[in-house]
């Protein structure tokens, strides 16, 4: 009997859809956030500076097809690919009039080879009008909405000012699903106030949505932001290596076996990180939690069931 995998891989289902390599070419349009412009609170989130995870391309005035055609030459040398993803990923990428964001990413799906795109956002700002103008284009493109959750408690995202709740997530994956565009939810393990527990009923609730894939992200401190400020004065503490493979294992345990996992730790950039310096060493990460999960005969799904109690975290089969 052959061995069930890992996990699911986002390269695995890619080379499914379109038969060879593909890869997601990082894009900052110049968008903002509403946690950041006063719409819904100011500062944005307490782990986020004022690059919002960009990669300042957009500061040098680069147009969104100059990014993808330089990104376009380096992954081709570096994986050998020739199909790519256009991935927005700086702020809220659905954050704007229709008029702008059709502009980019009809900008964006013009580049040759380009078979679709990735776009990062909030819940809080996904309109019907924006996802319906999306779902046209998937009639015809690889279209992903990756939705940042980031924890299924809402005294966490209070805590780390996130300026949206868990029911205006779930508002937004109905909606989205209504429209037949794939999710991506992105969550943050090692939040503030959040214990071992907390983070897998996060993965329970992921399992009782409709929704496609996820991105799991250690949380890094970076400079210039909130969080940076409570680790300094010895108020945030950063998890463990073995802590967070520990946590990711069990995490991809209570998913499904049919959600795609994009990501199992983030990548820092090397100038702005606080703590911890273990966070930059990503294939060490990634070989620790394919390690720990072959040595214990954990696998995607393998602890996955439609109900579970939350004392079952405690059992010995999660713990093992």
């Amino acid at each position: 009997m052959e061995s069930p995998r890992i996990y699911r891989e986002f390269s695995s289902y890619l080379r499914e859809v379109f038969g060879c390599r593909v890869q997601k070419i990082t894009i900052d349009a110049g968008l903002t956030c509403p946690n950041r412009d006063g719409s819904v609170g100011y500062g944005g989130c307490i782990y986020c500076n004022e690059r919002g995870s960009g990669t300042g391309a957009a500061q040098t005035i680069q147009s969104v097809k100059q990014q993808l055609e330089a990104g376009k030459t380096r992954l081709a040398k570096r994986y050998k690919a020739n199909k790519f993803l256009a991935y927005f990923q700086s702020f809220s990428n659905t954050y704007g009039p229709l008029s702008t964001l059709k502009k980019m990413y009809e900008e964006a799906l013009a580049v040759e080879d380009i078979v679709g795109l990735s776009i990062g956002t909030r819940p809080d700002c996904a309109s019907d009008e924006i996802l319906n103008y999306l779902e046209t284009l998937s009639k015809e493109r690889l279209i992903w909405i990756e939705y940042g959750l980031q924890s299924a408690s809402d005294a966490t995202l209070t805590r780390i000012n996130r300026g949206h709740t868990v029911s205006a997530f779930v508002d937004a994956v109905q909606r989205t699903r209504a429209c037949g565009l794939p999710i991506c939810v992105h969550v943050i393990l090692g939040l503030p106030g959040e214990s071992r527990k907390d983070m897998l009923r996060t993965a329970q609730f992921l399992a009782s949505q409709d929704i496609q894939a996820v991105k799991i992200h250690l949380l890094y401190v970076v400079r210039g932001t909130v969080l940076e400020r409570w680790y300094r004065a010895g108020t945030f503490q950063c998890l463990s290596s073995e802590e967070y493979t520990s946590i990711v294992a069990k995490f991809l345990a209570l998913l499904p076996p049919h959600i795609i996992i994009q990501r199992l730790t983030g990548d820092p950039h090397p100038q702005e990180l606080v703590a911890p310096m273990w966070a930059r060493e990503k294939q060490r990460n990634l070989h620790a939690i394919h390690n720990y999960m072959v040595a214990r005969g954990i696998y995607q799904g393998k602890f996955h069931r439609p109900a579970i109690n939350c004392h079952d975290y405690e059992s010995p089969a999660l713990e093992a």
